[in-house]
């Protein structure tokens, strides 16, 4: 009885779908799919796109100070680096007698760049260190927003906190002989670096494997010597290139700087004293030179060697980042 049924079964013929022309299927899904790929491959090509041409403006309105003789009569490629006799180094555009020396502008953009990277960096690091290893759930829930939360505040009302609060209190404290200085100027940079430096160093030290600190703690390390010696050292290429982000952050800001470091173009060392940066004077005199005259093309020079430095920089921060991966055994 069992086998006539199995046959009965058997002898049923099952009703297969009916056959569709090959690729339908992947026809009618996959036209979305290839959609949204073009357009974001479109937008990636804008992007560059977009980036070549600044750089090929930037470049042409630049050339003229090395080609153009007509230039030459007012300020020559030699002339913005050696001292101007008599005079010394000076940047003074707009007077009889034109001076176009821009290493007073390079000084001041790398003494506050560096000031605030002296204050940032390590505060921003001790900062994740603690979101990472030592705050609890509800603490880090609010501290690491309210960082974060100071990359939103525009720069220009930093920098007007930098001009009306903290060159009284740098004034009252050290006892500047400028009110607005580089000291102040870097103080209030630092409020723009320290959200990138924190934001990527946190993720740095977290990504750090826990079996790493366990391991060291039932070794017999302390806490602080777990940190110290195999937490930070496996987060350092992190570490690193938060700094070197901070570093571009630091070196193209416009607004605080303008705001905040007096804008007098001396070259010296002191942070006491005012000081001029690239980006400062760029926004400052673009908008009133005469377009095609000397002074316009040095502006466009000094963007062109702005965006050269920080170009280096990146490239340098980069291969820093390599050497030390590659040093710990990170290199794939």
């Amino acid at each position: 009885m069992a086998v006539t049924a199995q046959q009965d079964v058997d002898d049923v013929s099952i009703a297969e779908p009916p056959a569709r022309e090959p690729g339908f299927l992947d026809r009618k899904t996959r036209w979305p799919e290839r959609l949204a790929e073009g357009l974001v491959k479109a937008v990636a090509l804008a992007s560059i796109l977009s980036v070549l041409l600044i750089i090929v403006f930037v470049g042409k309105e630049a050339l003229p100070v090395i080609t153009s003789e007509a230039v030459h009569r007012e300020v020559t490629p030699g002339a913005l680096v050696m001292p101007h006799v008599p005079g010394g180094f000076m940047w003074q555009p707009v007077s009889d007698d034109p001076k176009y020396n821009i290493l007073p502008l390079f000084a001041g953009t790398l003494k506050v760049t560096a000031i605030a990277l002296f204050f940032a960096v390590p505060l921003s690091v001790l900062a994740a260190l603690y979101v990472s290893d030592f705050a609890g759930r509800r603490a880090r829930e609010v501290i690491k927003p309210v960082i974060e939360l100071l990359a939103g505040i525009p720069s220009v009302v930093v920098g007007f906190f930098a001009l009306v609060v903290l060159s009284t209190w740098v004034q009252r404290i050290f006892g500047t002989e400028h009110r607005m200085n580089a000291l102040v100027a870097g103080f209030g940079l630092s409020f723009a670096v320290c959200p990138i430096v924190f934001s990527i160093s946190e993720d740095a030290l977290r990504a750090v494997p826990a079996s790493y600190r366990a391991a060291a703690l039932a070794l017999g390390a302390t806490r602080a010597q777990t940190l110290l010696r195999i937490v930070l050292p496996a987060a350092l290429p992190g570490i690193a290139a938060a700094t070197v982000l901070g570093f571009g952050r630091a070196i193209g800001e416009t607004m605080i700087v303008l705001l905040a470091s007096g804008n007098a173009a001396l070259l010296d060392w002191n942070v006491g004293h005012s000081v001029r940066t690239v980006t400062a004077t760029l926004a400052q005199e673009l908008g009133e030179v005469v377009v095609g005259s000397a002074h316009y093309h040095v502006l466009f020079a000094l963007g062109a060697l702005l965006f050269l430095s920080t170009l280096v920089a990146n490239l340098t921060g980069a291969l820093i980042v390599d050497r030390v991966r590659g040093a710990m055994g990170g290199r794939e």
